[in-house]
């Protein structure tokens, strides 16, 4: 599909992105963690894309600050969550498009290192590989191949281990929140 485009999330699209999520999961819980993520202050400006067709959101993803925390270190990170597209454009190329673009930005902005907790047979081709591997542990119960690290830059996860550090929305709102 070549008719849409990604831009930054603007304040008139929180209702459209709501929506998106819902309808791309079939519940409500993303849509509540982004509405949460967004009042709590845990947001980037800038790292919030939508994608758009015939001035329609299809598709939303949301970068947001984490931290991977050893004894010695507190390294910061970002987390691609969540990532959505409404069922009729999935399978399209928006989702590999806005993860594109999402790991663009961050790169231009200065992250260096990202987590996500996705499709093992998905998030690789973007770069993501086990973080299980590399000595990052996720804070909740989860499967290692869904767990997963992206470096932005050469170099970036050497050395790097820990635990990752979620805001705190993620333990009320995220999918392993209760």
């Amino acid at each position: 599909m070549d008719s849409f485009f990604i831009r930054s999330e603007i304040p008139a699209d929180i209702p459209a992105i709501f929506e998106v999520n819902l309808q791309a999961f079939g519940q409500d819980g993303e849509a509540r963690l982004v509405r949460a993520l967004r009042n709590d202050g845990d947001y980037i400006h800038g790292l919030s894309l939508v994608a758009v067709h015939e001035d329609r959101i299809i598709g939303h993803i949301l970068f947001v600050p984490v931290s991977i925390e050893s004894d010695h270190a507190h390294v910061p990170a970002v987390a691609l969550a969540p990532l959505s597209v409404c069922s009729e454009y999935q399978c399209q190329g928006v989702g590999s498009s806005l993860i594109e673009e999402g790991l663009r930005a961050c790169r231009q902005l200065g992250h260096r290192i990202v987590i996500v907790v996705g499709h093992p047979s998905y998030y690789p081709r973007f770069g993501f590989t086990t973080a299980a591997v590399l000595g990052i542990k996720a804070p909740f119960p989860c499967q290692n191949e869904v767990f997963m690290a992206c470096p932005l830059v050469p170099g970036a996860l050497d050395g790097i281990h820990g635990t990752v550090r979620y805001p705190p929305a993620f333990d009320t709102e995220g999918a392993h929140a209760g």
